[in-house]
């Protein structure tokens, strides 16, 4: 039997969420990403909490999918698809958001992707996608809307969707450097963007079901629930609930922080992607 990973539209419209119902009523936000797994989920939890929702993303169908799954919210939704590894794209993207909305209250930054690899066998072609779209997409993401709350004298919040980078995690070297950046640039412009009055604050999944486990192995993927405490794959909501609460006015006096939803991997488990070494078994 194959194991399906991930939610469908119905799950995610009737799972309870941890927040109060109107928590970002009025709110715009904008979600990378939102065409599939954590993203999508995320763009349900903010258009069933009241925010209307900017989807933007590569693939223009899978928004749209995301947009008509909003509708039953009665949420107002904008879809723009871009590449965020285009810094012209992505400020057009915000000018797009605040013609059409006059603001933009949150980012999201989920948008990402890796595939796995030993790294000593990367190319320079894959090594530098995967910086340039984790890392480096994230950062035009981030400076695109500080300037437009700085030029426009509003405050902002930003919630980049990164990683489990604490131990390492072997195979996909190339998305640990790349969070490693986002999550320290991000305490930095944290104190940067402090008079501002803009929080910049991370969430880092561990393994979490979604359909971008079909790039990882049988065999790792059968593995990976026992690489945490819980002995189990976490869920779109745990990072969707969680995103939302450091975005919004619940986590309205956390910034630079980093919020870990792993099921206790960094504290005990080693996490592989491709096969482990023969070294490494005890």
């Amino acid at each position: 039997m194959t194991e399906v990973y991930g939610r469908s539209d119905e799950e995610l419209a009737t799972i309870p969420i941890a927040l109060a119902p109107g928590l970002f009523d009025g709110k715009v936000v904008v979600v990378s990403g939102a065409g599939s797994g954590i993203g999508r989920a995320t763009a349900h939890w903010f258009a069933r909490l009241g925010a209307k929702v900017v989807l933007c993303g590569r693939k223009i169908e899978k928004l749209e999918a995301t947009a008509a799954a909003l509708a039953r919210y009665g949420a107002e939704t904008m879809v723009h698809p871009l590449s965020i590894r285009d810094p012209e794209a992505v400020a057009a993207l915000f000018d797009a958001a605040w013609d059409r909305f006059g603001r933009v209250d949150v980012l999201v930054n989920n948008a990402g992707g890796q595939f796995p690899q030993a790294a000593i066998d990367f190319a320079p072609k894959g090594w530098a996608a995967v910086i340039d779209t984790n890392l480096n997409g994230t950062w035009y993401m981030m400076q695109a809307a500080a300037r437009k709350w700085r030029d426009a004298g509003l405050p902002g919040s930003i919630v980049n969707v990164a990683t489990v980078i604490w131990r390492g995690m072997p195979g996909v070297a190339h998305t640990c450097a790349a969070r490693a950046g986002v999550i320290y640039g991000s305490k930095t412009v944290a104190i940067e963007w402090a008079p501002l009055n803009i929080r910049v604050n991370c969430v880092s999944p561990g393994i979490i079901a979604t359909e971008g486990m079909a790039v990882y192995s049988d065999e790792a993927r059968a593995d990976m629930p026992n690489t945490n405490l819980l002995r189990r794959f976490g869920q779109v909501e745990d990072v969707a609930n969680a995103v939302c609460y450091l975005a919004g006015d619940a986590g309205g006096f956390i910034t630079g922080e980093v919020l870990t939803v792993d099921g206790g991997n960094q504290i005990w488990g080693d996490q592989w992607t491709i096969p482990k070494p023969d070294f490494f078994r005890v």
